[in-house]
């Protein structure tokens, strides 16, 4: 009945649909019952937590914190929020997300439309903390001083994240990107472990890059990295780029891909961060899962911890049970005993 549900808004305008969406699930989070327990074999102890299996929600679904617990129930490992900004903002101008049906893809410009640090902490601070929520956090559009976005909004919302996400490589929000420019990124991480350190913080901080990398931007990135002691990458967001193949009538707007276009170039770059931070730092990967052949995938080339958002567009939350029952049979061809014996696997 819940698939065909997604089926049926389809039919919506994306966002349309996507807003409807997360008020249906609020609704009806109180009736929806406990995700089953999952396989010992899924499970993931990585960032000092233990993730009962490896599949996310990504940031981008529930902007707001509305229904993190609710999506928790429908078989995710852990669901991120956001992103949230210290003030309010409507985002850029509508209509601002295309679906591509025909390329399994969307592209957004949404531009962390959101409503605020304040609002998703009061609903954050009612949360009975079960199941693993992490929070994505960005800087307001007019922002006089972008580090000091994400350093309030570190401060207000890390006491109730498993995980705080940094958001430097959103394409829809002017000047952004260069927050991963070597000289502003290590400021930001700076002031962010600083910030940590100062308030006797356990929770993990972890950057959210941009699959739009040379190799040099990618060196940079994982020195900074390294020196500067966060637990993380997530890899990665929606690009900028059009592929040729793109047969969508959207395939032109502005704004970031997602979907299955991106699987591959994301799961390159996910593979060349593993070749650069090595297993010091844990690595997520998202960017056009769609099956368990694809998480599986993303696990080879370094990935802990798998994300996804768009597929769940077009398929419904059926999809999350489906990846993992084809995750476990990859294990099964592989003599695979559990998540970390693939991690990295198609590094070399």
């Amino acid at each position: 009945m819940i698939d065909a549900a997604a089926r049926a808004l389809r039919h919506l305008p994306a966002e349309t649909a996507h807003r409807t969406t997360v008020r249906l699930a609020a609704a009806f989070a109180p009736f929806l019952p406990l995700a089953p327990a999952d396989d010992p074999r899924l499970g993931v102890d990585v960032l000092g937590l233990h993730f009962p299996n490896p599949i996310g929600l990504a940031a981008g679904f529930d902007k707001d914190a509305e229904i993190p617990d609710a999506m928790l129930k429908f078989g995710f490992g852990f669901v991120e929020c956001g992103t949230l900004t210290p003030r309010p903002q409507r985002g850029n101008l509508r209509p601002r997300l295309f679906r591509l049906a025909e390329d399994h893809a969307v592209i957004n410009r949404m531009g962390f439309n959101n409503w605020g640090v304040e609002t998703a902490l009061q609903r954050l601070q009612r949360r009975k903390r079960h199941g693993i929520v992490g929070i994505n956090i960005g800087a307001n559009r007019d922002s006089p001083d972008r580090i000091a976005d994400y350093a309030l909004g570190f401060e207000r919302l890390a006491p109730f994240a498993d995980y705080i996400a940094v958001n430097v490589s959103s394409p829809n929000t002017p000047g952004l990107r260069g927050l991963q420019d070597r000289d502003e990124l290590q400021r930001l991480l700076l002031v962010l472990t600083k910030l940590r350190a100062r308030n006797a913080f356990r929770t993990p901080l972890l950057l959210k890059i941009a699959p739009d990398l040379d190799g040099q931007a990618m060196d940079d990135i994982a020195q900074v990295v390294l020196d500067s002691g966060i637990e993380g990458l997530i890899v990665s967001n929606t690009t900028i780029a059009r592929p040729a193949s793109l047969k969508g009538a959207a395939a032109r707007q502005s704004g970031g891909l997602s979907g299955w276009p991106l699987f591959a170039p994301s799961t390159q770059i996910l593979k060349e961060m593993r070749k650069r931070v090595g297993t010091r730092i844990v690595l997520i990967g998202v960017g056009g899962v769609s099956s368990g052949a694809d998480a599986y995938a993303k696990i080879r080339a370094g990935a802990s911890l798998v994300q996804l958002y768009t597929a769940l567009a077009f398929e419904g939350p059926g999809l999350v049970t489906r990846i993992k029952r084809e995750l476990l049979e990859c294990f099964a061809r592989d003599h695979c005993t559990r998540i970390a014996d693939a991690v990295g696997a198609d590094r070399a």
